[in-house]
């Protein structure tokens, strides 16, 4: 696999590799607009993916230096940024889904999980604690790695991307599109939590690696015939 091209961030100076900036493009009337697929024709101009970066780069003539010419840039950058990089991390949603590698609802995510190893689990920023938990608890105790955990996006947002009136919880299965994911989620984190502040410690921890950061995943261990007992939960998106 080649190696993931590198560029600078304008704001920083930091050579990153190009998933982790957002490359910027300069539109009609000499303004900056934000690129975050890295398509539109012209000179770009990369700057990290966090809010704090890009309105660096606004602010210090990080944009203007790199272009060497006098740009505007609107005080609502990094906004711009956030609501396109939320509009791709749902469009991709429902990607997956129609590819056939994300499967949503309690039930159907609790069973695939028993039948094979999770690459990442996507749940509402709105799930009730019961039903997110036992998930959680139960990717760790069958299969000892957390999946790749994500909730920065209300059941209701989740929904319009499936089609649907809400989802709460969703599994993806396939390691390409989840790596996808991943990548994509990972900028959006630059400008929104990915876990709410308001959750336990224990699933950012998982997030970050750290499995053992508080949560007891024994009930959830796999059973002597590599079974665990069905957890029994009615949700809403069922």
């Amino acid at each position: 696999m080649p190696a993931a091209r590198e560029r600078r961030c304008v704001a920083t100076g930091a050579v990153l590799p190009e998933e982790k900036l957002i490359r910027f493009a300069l539109g009609p009337d000499d303004q900056i607009v934000p690129d975050v697929a890295s398509k539109l024709p012209g000179r770009g101009v990369w700057v990290g993916a966090t809010r704090e970066a890009i309105e660096r780069a606004a602010k210090k003539g990080g944009f203007a230096r790199s272009l060497k010419q006098n740009v505007k840039a609107p005080p609502d950058l990094a906004d711009q940024v956030e609501q396109l990089l939320m509009r791709r991390c749902l469009d991709l949603f429902g990607l997956m889904r129609r590819a056939g590698v994300l499967i949503s609802g309690f039930d159907q995510v609790d069973a695939a999980i028993r039948k094979a190893r999770p690459q990442a689990l996507i749940e509402a920023s709105d799930a009730a604690a019961d039903g997110r938990d036992k998930l959680l608890r139960l990717a760790l105790g069958l299969w000892g790695a957390p999946p790749h955990l994500s909730a920065a996006f209300t059941a209701a947002e989740m929904g319009v991307a499936l089609g649907r009136d809400h989802v709460v919880h969703a599994v993806v299965l396939d390691e390409r599109m989840a790596l996808r994911w991943a990548a994509e989620m990972g900028r959006l984190s630059g400008f929104r939590a990915i876990v709410p502040a308001s959750w336990p410690d224990f699933w950012r921890a998982s997030q970050e690696g750290r499995p053992d950061a508080g949560l007891d995943v024994r009930a959830e261990a796999p059973a002597e015939n590599g079974v665990a007992e069905a957890a029994g939960e009615t949700t809403l998106d069922e």
